[in-house]
């Protein structure tokens, strides 16, 4: 947010117009183009001037106010030598009455879609700012839900004064904060004091430089970089490398909603590969105590004709896929048992890959036994079909033991193994 920050106010540190586009770097690449053609030394010396005085002052003495002390001086000085510095502007001189002549019922049914794409937008803008503001203090978590609550009740009570739509803003946030900001009272008061400036000092607002105001949120960016833990994210492990270069980059070029949803979609894409790569399928050898009646040479042609596999961790279709591939390949048994006692979550993909799996090993002939499926894992797989034939087959077992025994019945049967003596 930092690099957002500083781009955003290249057109007023360089003294050029801002060009009307919602991506910084596009902004400040025009910036740059224009100052080049034309440069504007006031501007940029005015700029570098306030930043440097807030960093120094901020060093020195962290409780003095030096951006409020720099953009006066700033301003008293551009005033009396008569710099050639573009400033904020004429100020509304109060505040209208609140009326609802804006409130067109007739237009409500055309309005609701965008108003529900400016509601998210606005949402995810707002809870970004105060995770920045969470970030940079250290001290305190913010409540979600009372910060969207808060932003609707504002947003419903804007347009009665002839407002607009607005969302918690970073740049501001981060002045907030950096200016000692420490709790929601520096919302009120700053809500207060602007009230109070636009009723009685609007004209003198209106002469300040905004080379001056660009120079307090350059100095602003720069004290939100945190050097050390950037470091430390990138050299954490690599997905946490790549989707801060990727959020960032993104950020940049497109725009911070883009960016933070692009963010979310790489993380959890990496984070469903990390998982998939966890998840285990295991090939158990037969074990031989469970009947120990039999004959060792009963036990050896048992061996080669049944094979057992423990599926362990969240079987979703990534991982799933693996063990498709893994168990369609599996050659000369007869008889596959499938452990799923240590299984913690099924979705609807990895159960229908597990019911193809299933629907392969029974069209080469080899049939299916499922022992341990977890409570609350049968419904998945009975509502999609997955092991409705394995129980009007009777394949499917409370605990392997009793699957491994099933199975060494059917080989007796089928004569595939022969009954011996005990």
């Amino acid at each position: 947010m930092a690099c957002v920050i500083a781009l955003q106010q290249l057109p007023h540190a360089l003294g050029v117009p801002a060009y009307d586009s919602d991506k910084v770097a596009v902004i400040a690449w025009h910036a740059v183009a224009g100052f080049l053609a034309t440069p504007h030394w006031w501007a940029l010396g005015t700029t570098l001037a306030v930043a440097v005085a807030l960093l120094a002052g901020a060093a020195l003495r962290p409780a003095v106010p030096f951006s409020l002390v720099a953009v006066a001086a700033v301003t008293i000085v551009a005033e009396l030598a008569g710099l050639p510095l573009a400033r904020i502007g004429a100020l509304p001189a109060g505040l209208p009455a609140p009326s609802l002549g804006f409130l067109d019922l007739a237009a409500l049914p055309s309005l609701l879609a965008p108003a529900v794409a400016v509601a998210a937008l606005a949402a995810l803008e707002s809870l970004l700012s105060a995770t920045v503001a969470d970030g940079m203090t250290g001290r305190t978590r913010h409540d979600p839900d009372r910060e969207l609550f808060g932003q609707g009740v504002a947003n419903l009570v804007a347009p009665m004064f002839g407002g607009m739509p607005g969302t918690g803003a970073t740049v501001r946030t981060a002045v907030n904060v950096r200016s000692g900001a420490r709790s929601r009272l520096a919302a009120l008061a700053h809500a207060l004091i602007l009230g109070a400036l636009v009723c009685t000092a609007a004209g003198l607002v209106a002469r300040i430089p905004l080379a001056a105001l660009a120079g307090v949120l350059l100095a602003t960016a720069v004290r939100m970089i945190e050097v050390g833990a950037v470091r430390a994210m990138v050299r954490s492990t690599r997905a946490d490398a790549v989707v801060l270069v990727l959020t960032a980059v993104a950020t940049l070029t497109l725009d911070t909603v883009w960016a933070v949803i692009l963010g979310l979609v790489v993380a959890g894409a990496l984070a469903l590969r990390v998982i998939a790569g966890n998840v285990r399928f295991d090939q158990e050898p037969l074990r031989h105590d469970l009947q120990p009646q039999h004959t060792v040479e009963e036990h050896a042609l048992l061996a080669e004709h049944i094979v057992t596999y423990r599926l362990e961790g969240p079987l979703f279709f990534a991982a799933a896929h693996r063990f498709l591939l893994e168990v369609s390949a599996v050659t000369g048994v007869s008889v596959v048992v499938l452990r799923m006692s240590r299984v913690t979550t099924i979705d609807a993909s990895g159960a229908l890959v597990l019911g193809d799996a299933v629907a392969r090993l029974e069209q080469r002939g080899i049939a299916v036994y499922v022992s341990g499926i977890p409570d609350g894992h049968h419904r998945p797989l009975e509502a999609l079909g997955v092991i409705g034939r394995l129980h009007q087959a009777s394949r499917v077992f409370a605990t392997t033991d009793v699957a491994i025994a099933a199975a060494r019945e059917r080989l007796h049967t089928t004569g595939i193994v022969p009954r011996l003596a005990g």
